[in-house]
């Protein structure tokens, strides 16, 4: 099963949009997929479901099964002030470690306002990945100027949605 993930608990973010579109993708090409939306974690979970109190936030013990029962993920990451956002970090800290991503894939997307389409984002995420053991495909789509480029559910520039097709297809094969 291949879990999406939507990297901020921005309400009704660019990220969950592009995540719904993502899994649209995999959906076609009949791939089991679930997503994660990282807006719906429990509002105190930093301290209702890490460290001392770890275990006892039902909510947050449910997203964690489903990373448990993953073997591959898909982060759409937004770019937060030259990096991905805190909510992302403080919510891979409460998984379990390393079980939650030891030897499993992911694939990510970047997105973002301007010009460079989260590019410092994953690459801090993708150190970060790495150091927990997980495999990450080469391929990093990044969405420019996300605004105009994903409008009504679609994305309307064309080299983008090829790079995204492109990654898809490599991602079931990785």
């Amino acid at each position: 099963m291949i879990c999406v993930i939507a990297c901020t608990n921005r309400p009704n973010s660019n990220s969950l949009k592009i995540s719904e579109y993502y899994i649209k993708l995999l959906q076609q090409l009949e791939v089991s997929c679930t997503l994660i939306d990282l807006n719906k974690l429990p509002e105190n979970y930093l301290f209702s479901a890490l460290y001392h109190n770890q275990g006892k936030d039902e909510i947050f013990n449910s997203i964690k099964t489903v990373i448990a029962e993953a073997e591959k993920f898909v982060f759409v990451v937004p770019e937060y002030n030259g990096s991905f956002p805190g909510a992302l970090k403080a919510f891979i800290d409460g998984l379990d470690y390393p079980a939650s991503f030891k030897n499993k894939k992911a694939a990510l997307i970047g997105i973002s306002s301007g010009v460079m389409g989260g590019s410092l984002a994953l690459s801090h995420l993708t150190d970060i990945l790495n150091y927990l053991g997980m495999h990450v495909l080469a391929s990093k789509p990044r969405i420019t100027r996300i605004e105009k480029t994903f409008v009504d559910g679609e994305i309307n520039d064309a080299l983008v949605k090829e790079l995204i097709s492109i990654q898809v297809n490599d991602f079931l094969k990785f």
